[in-house]
């Protein structure tokens, strides 16, 4: 069983272009669709498609349109009743899979609201595998709201908590790193460079993830998995590190390939499997991810065919 928190959830409207965007022009669209989308119910399908338990907890009024998109997922949830509806966020894909978003800030929680979130978490945690914390926070929950999390969990079920990714930037990924020592985080390279108040260099961006990643882990954080776009991902532990790039494929949106990648992380890790075949489950879900229009989760059957070569970089710290 995984259990995901999406503390900010969004109606993710995604609209193709045939062609590039022309900022201030008028073009013609030739799709859209409408998803239930927040990273931790994106990560809830994806484990739900693969015929695995998830619970996906959120924030939702009774009165929401967002529900019915959310039904229409398929995925169990646990709704924390709230007032104020979920954001919208719109997606721009064009021809060539460029990617535009606009993401609005979502309702405002209030002390209430955030305490009853804590505790609809740990309810659902009991037994649980994993627990994924993913995305933005809203106004009102506080830069450390993932730590309070956190902390209730491991609290309420002691050795029985459930192992803890967290997938989220800015303040509430520093809170995390500073107090939280989860089992797991999943920034991109400009989040880590962010965290650590560094710049990556254009060249060996993998050799200097890792480098970066190692001031975190294993003392603060016992794993990274750091994605790194068409370069693939990192995955870095007190028992190495290790990078792969995906296979070829066709791009279509980026959106959502990486929650798809920390939810292959999470499947593979379910599955009994050790670092570097975590790391190509990661890279496979990614890419079937971003092969897909707007933020539907992958498959199984997406998973491309192609090879993902896994190179250990380090040796254990």
């Amino acid at each position: 069983m995984i259990v995901t928190l999406t503390a900010n959830p969004s109606l993710d409207r995604t609209i193709t272009l045939d062609e590039p965007l022309r900022p201030g022009d008028v073009q013609s669209a030739s799709g859209a669709r409408e998803d239930a989308g927040g990273k931790g119910i994106n990560v809830a399908r994806v484990v739900s498609a693969a015929g695995v338990g998830a619970i996906a907890v959120l924030p939702l009024a009774a009165d929401d349109p967002f529900d019915g998109a959310l039904r229409a997922a398929g995925i169990e949830a646990r709704r924390v009743p709230v007032r104020g509806h979920v954001r919208a966020n719109v997606t721009i894909t064009d021809a060539s899979g460029v990617t535009t978003k606009l993401n609005l800030p979502g309702a405002t929680l209030t002390r209430a609201d955030a305490s009853a979130v804590v505790r609809a978490v740990v309810e659902a945690s009991a037994g649980a595998r994993w627990l994924v914390l993913a995305g933005s926070l809203p106004p009102g929950a506080g830069d450390g709201f993932y730590v309070d999390v956190i902390d209730a969990v491991r609290d309420a079920l002691g050795a029985k908590a459930p192992l803890i990714a967290v997938d989220t930037s800015g303040p509430a990924l520093a809170a995390v790193v500073e107090r939280g020592e989860p089992d797991l985080i999943k920034p991109n390279d400009e989040e880590l460079a962010e965290l650590a108040g560094v710049t990556l260099p254009s060249g060996d961006l993998a050799g200097a993830v890792v480098e970066v990643a190692r001031g975190l882990v294993p003392s603060r954080v016992r794993a990274a998995l750091v994605t790194l776009g068409a370069d693939g991902a990192v995955l870095v532990s007190a028992d190495g590190a290790w990078a792969a790039a995906p296979p070829a494929i066709r791009v279509v949106s980026t959106v959502g390939a990486g929650d798809s990648s920390l939810a292959g992380y999470v499947l593979a890790d379910e599955d009994g499997a050790g670092p570097e075949e975590r790391l190509r489950r990661a890279i496979r879900y990614g890419a079937a991810a971003a092969s897909l229009p707007g933020t539907q989760a992958p498959t199984p059957a997406d998973l491309p065919a192609g090879d993902v070569v896994v190179t250990r970089l380090s040796p254990p710290a």
